[in-house]
């Protein structure tokens, strides 16, 4: 929130000098005035009015209980007392508020008055008193519209008008990788406009919670590079969040937030409604059976543990899970944050796979020339496959994340770390 807007210029006579500020008396106090100011003003004037090589920059510090946004500004001229006119115009706001939307207001604030003064001497010619004219008022009004409603148009002469928007500020998103799968959290058609970009219109139709970022760019048919910037700015503003490839081979654990879930019957029922299967008309399971109650989703949830996987825990419970989408079971539990994912990683225990390929190419040499052209010919055909997945085995790659980088299946990268010799698998 704004605490106060006040505009301030160097007088040839009594230096630094605010001359307009809203609300009146918040920075430099009028004589016989009793309210406290914000700060001590002639304490900081050099930061607000600073020499000519500080001007044109954003500048911003911090008062112990406030912090100051101003943008100075130098012009030189020889129609100026002294061939130069210096002014400023400061936001002021508490030290905790983000300021970093306010940096661009100040900016742009700045340099619309330069261009108005370089335009009509609107700043040098305004002869009304403190606190009053048009400068004043423009103040005034930024401060009320910015502060209830985050944006501001403002007429300042028949060519010039001020348009300003407080855009927020949210913290950077997590990091992307191609095998994160999007999840809208919005419904996302209904935001598109026609003008947006060609890419984003391409990917969001994939957006369903199942495909991974690059599953989405080899549908959308795009640049991978394009989608995940597109998926970035979408993941900024809270439209999506990040979930693993669901598969059944996969294993998840519930966390110590389970028991909110226990007690939060408002969620227990959430939860049935998201996980129903849909009603199918005729003879469909789904449409006979009854809902699931939130006891018997609080017993599932309970019953996932590390070393299981997906598929041995719908046969193990599979009359009740026949009744629920077994995906949106899980994503439910992820989303909520009492499920997570429990993750397998490779690593290669023992010298690399490559080394071993080779001794036992030279041994089979040794031993029968024919017999080692054979093995020469198979292990030219596999190596590049072999020494592809070895930059994986170092213990920081998921499965997934190597799945989805080689484009192969969880069973064929089975195999393949067979095939690579010692090859310790951890869970986590």
């Amino acid at each position: 929130m704004i605490r106060a807007i006040f505009f301030s210029i160097f007088d040839v006579h009594e230096g630094p000098k605010v001359l307009h500020q809203v609300p009146a008396d918040s920075i430099a106090p009028s004589t016989g005035s009793s309210q406290i100011p914000l700060f001590h003003f002639p304490s900081v004037s050099s930061f607000i009015i600073p020499r000519p090589e500080y001007c044109s920059k954003l500048i911003t510090f911090c008062t112990p209980v406030h912090r100051v946004l101003c943008h100075p500004v130098c012009l030189h001229s020889s129609t100026y007392p002294r061939n130069a006119y210096t002014f400023s115009i400061a936001l002021v706001l508490d030290s905790s508020t983000p300021f970093a939307s306010y940096a661009t207001v100040t900016l742009k604030l700045a340099s619309l008055l330069q261009t108005l003064e370089e335009q009509s001497r609107f700043l040098s010619r305004d002869a009304s008193a403190p606190n009053t004219g048009k400068i004043y008022a423009l103040c005034e009004i930024l401060l009320e519209d910015l502060n209830n409603y985050c944006e501001s148009m403002i007429p300042i002469d028949d060519s010039n008008t001020l348009n300003i928007k407080l855009f927020p500020t949210y913290p950077p998103p997590p990091p992307l990788y191609p095998h994160h799968v999007p999840l809208s959290t919005v419904r996302l058609e209904s935001l598109t406009d026609p003008n947006w970009d060609l890419t984003m219109l391409r990917v969001l139709p994939h957006i369903d919670g199942i495909n991974s970022v690059k599953q989405i760019s080899l549908l959308a048919d795009a640049d991978y590079k394009l989608v995940r910037k597109a998926i970035e700015h979408l993941l900024y503003y809270g439209c999506l969040l990040l979930l693993d490839i669901f598969s059944f081979s996969a294993s998840y654990a519930s966390t110590a937030e389970l028991a909110s879930f226990v007690e939060d019957t408002d969620m227990q029922e959430e939860c049935a409604a998201y996980v129903a299967l849909p009603s199918i008309q005729g003879n469909s399971k789904a449409s006979q059976s009854d809902p699931v109650s939130g006891f018997q989703l609080v017993e599932l949830y309970l019953k996932l543990r590390q070393g299981q996987t997906v598929k041995t825990f719908y046969i193990e419970n599979v009359e009740v899970l026949d009744r629920i989408d077994i995906r949106r079971f899980i994503t439910f539990g992820v989303i909520k944050g009492f499920l997570y994912r429990v993750h397998r990683y490779a690593i290669a225990t023992s010298q690399t796979s490559r080394r071993k390929r080779e001794h036992k190419i030279k041994s089979r040499q040794k031993a029968n020339i024919s017999t080692a052209v054979e093995s020469q010919a198979d292990e030219t055909e596999a190596e590049p496959h072999l020494l592809e997945l070895e930059k994986f085995l170092d213990g920081t790659h998921c499965f997934d994340e190597i799945c989805t980088e080689l484009m192969i299946s969880e069973r064929e990268l089975m195999n393949r770390l067979k095939a690579s010799g010692d090859v310790q698998i951890i869970c986590r």
